[in-house]
């Protein structure tokens, strides 16, 4: 496959180079590994990390304040993913690079036990999964995000992990040690039932309802796993029809709590959904620009539209003792 060279001056040298004399690395020693087998579409960046835990400013929530990731880039190819303008910063293509040429921090699990040493850590919350998907298909590969949760277990630190990736599952053994060892949480982003629309959007993501069947399993295990309703594409799956079907499936499969968030679009990410709807749903475009028309968030009264819809609808449709017992497996949509 064509691949894309790894830029030598932007952010990537241990040491700065003669175009960007003053320029800080974020890693050490770049090293390209070209895909095989299942994973022939991808290219990996080998990096070792300066440091993993990455601290957030304020007023960032306190248990998003920390956050962990192992990967940048994501196969998942979600149209609208907002970490995309982050390949930018490394001289890849947002577009193009930002679904195939994946940078790994190779060293993830050694740098988070280092920074978890009692003199040099409080025991904060660490939150994974808010910048790429810690579950995409490179942890089939790499296991980086199975050895964070193991050490963040073994530490009894907190951590929640929020995904849109059934290879959760594979850790389901190592997330019950972790309920019992420390608080956990973890959250399914599942932002639709309808398959035309997950295709269009989401092309390298498990089928939602396969989402939904791993959150029932996780919360009949006893890890708790909420659904975020997220995003919610405007025109594409924002009737109340589609947010209906997508709250009554997450509460059958057990979700303590269903919230939402609407389609969000800064610059970097903007150019390339619209494009996308260019080509695929020309008949959506002018209507993105009216609603975003001010910046990347959507006109207030289309948020706050959302917002009420969802929460009425969990409202009414949770049980009386909560969100409810789970359905059995394949009971959560169509499956076509």
């Amino acid at each position: 496959m064509e691949g894309a060279a790894i830029p030598v001056g932007l952010r990537w040298p241990t040491q700065p180079s003669r175009d960007a004399p003053g320029q800080l690395a974020l890693f050490d020693a770049p090293e390209r590994v070209v895909g095989r087998g299942e994973y022939r579409e991808l290219q990996f960046v080998h990096v070792e990390a300066r440091r993993i835990i990455n601290r957030l400013p304020a007023p960032t929530p306190p248990a998003f304040r920390f956050t962990v990731n192992a990967y940048r880039g994501c196969s998942h190819a979600c149209t609208y993913c907002f970490a995309r303008p982050t390949h930018e910063y490394l001289g890849l293509d947002p577009a193009r690079d930002f679904d195939r040429v994946i940078v790994v921090k190779v060293n993830a699990v050694d740098a988070l036990r280092a920074e978890l040493a009692p003199k040099r850590w409080a025991g904060a919350s660490v939150a994974m999964g808010t910048n790429t998907d810690p579950y995409q298909p490179a942890e089939g590969k790499y296991r980086l995000t199975q050895g964070l949760v193991r050490v963040l277990t073994e530490a009894r630190n907190p951590f929640s992990i929020l995904t849109k990736s059934t290879l959760v599952l594979r850790d389901l053994e190592l997330l019950i040690e972790a309920t019992r060892r420390t608080s956990v949480e973890c959250a399914m982003s599942v932002g639709t039932l309808d398959d035309e629309v997950w295709r269009l959007t989401e092309p390298g993501t498990p089928r939602p309802v396969q989402r939904l069947e791993a959150v029932a399993r996780l919360n009949e295990a006893g890890v708790a796993c909420n659904v975020l309703v997220a995003p919610v594409l405007p025109g594409l799956s924002d009737s109340p029809a589609q947010l209906e079907a997508v709250a009554r499936a997450a509460l059958d499969a057990g979700a303590p709590s269903v919230s939402s968030v609407l389609l969000h679009l800064r610059p970097g990410v903007r150019e390339h959904y619209l494009g996308s709807l260019a080509e695929h749903r020309p008949d959506l475009v002018a209507h993105h620009e009216r609603l975003y028309a001010h910046g990347a968030y959507a006109a207030g009264a289309e948020r706050s539209r959302v917002t009420r819809l969802v929460a009425d609808l969990v409202a009414r449709h949770r049980t009386p003792t909560g969100a409810g017992i789970s359905r059995r497996p394949g009971r959560f949509g169509p499956v076509t």
